[in-house]
């Protein structure tokens, strides 16, 4: 029996203007910078998926090296004004597989919805392990653009050599392309755009199938609601993923789970499915 469970790697704070944009266009990106309130404290979740054809992560989390001094360029704006982390060794992806009895070799493939810092900051864990992530996400966080776009591949690991999605025309409900990680294709991953352009979901299938959204939205309650956060670059593809989302609880059971809302893990322990037939003010919304 396939089962899914959270890690949670530490916690963030960012502002509410990227939790829930404001404005349009590139005032977006400045309200983001420029809004004076956080939120509160907010987790950073890992996922393990126990498969009996081995163990799959999707996200390694962040790295307590976020607190070193000038591990985060000091040049760059969101860094220095929009981002907080809080994170302990003993929180890392790493302890945290062991405390589970999950050693290295036990883990089969890794996922990376994107590469930002709190997604990507766990690889040294990992070592040795495929690793799946987008092929265009690769390189737009690659090099010295990469490092202006807010990502730091200079802290990924030098011996990390990362193998590219390769998606085919094989639907899952309204998402037209997917990847299967399994034989039985009950784990796939499909595209979700919107947080960064190449962004990447998993979903574990069965009676009841749990969405692992990565960053698609900070929360349940913004996807209801159809909100945008304030880092994706173009909201009309962001609603769009949520649009799809939305339609594809419409058709199964499914567990929402976002990497940074607060009630992700409650939700996977109770099986709390997302109720998309009471939505459907908001499902309009998005759709407008």
């Amino acid at each position: 029996m396939t089962k899914v469970y959270a890690i949670r790697t530490g916690l963030v704070k960012v502002r509410k203007a990227q939790r829930e944009s404001k404005g349009k266009g590139i005032a977006r990106t400045v309200n983001m910078l420029l809004d004076k309130e956080w939120t509160e404290w907010l987790p950073i979740y890992a996922w393990v998926i126990e498969h009996d054809e081995g163990i799959i992560l999707v996200d390694t989390g962040e790295t307590s090296r976020v607190h070193e001094r000038g591990y985060h360029p000091s040049w760059h704006p969101f860094y220095r004004r929009a981002v907080n982390f809080s994170v302990q060794p003993e929180e890392e992806l790493g302890p945290q597989l062991r405390a589970m009895g999950i050693a290295a070799r036990d883990v089969r493939q890794v996922v990376l919805t994107h590469l930002h810092t709190d997604h990507a900051g766990g690889l040294a864990h990992v070592t040795g392990v495929k690793t799946w992530v987008a092929g265009e996400e690769l390189k737009r966080a690659s090099g010295w653009r990469g490092r202006v776009g807010g990502y730091l591949p200079n802290r990924w690991p030098k011996w990390w050599d990362p193998e590219a999605l390769r998606f085919e025309e094989q639907p899952l409900g309204p998402f037209q392309r997917s990847m299967p990680l399994t034989r039985r294709g009950d784990v796939v991953v499909i595209q979700t755009p919107g947080h960064t352009p190449h962004h990447v979901s998993v979903v574990v299938q069965g009676t009841v199938s749990y969405f692992l959204a990565g960053d698609t939205s900070y929360d349940q309650g913004l996807l209801l609601d159809g909100k945008v956060d304030g880092v994706s670059p173009d909201e009309a593809v962001s609603r769009g993923t949520l649009t799809r989302i939305m339609a594809l609880a419409k058709e199964r059971p499914l567990v929402y789970l976002p990497s940074h809302d607060p009630d992700s893990e409650a939700r996977l322990a109770a099986n709390a499915v997302l109720a998309a037939e009471t939505s459907k003010a908001a499902l309009q919304a998005v759709d407008a």
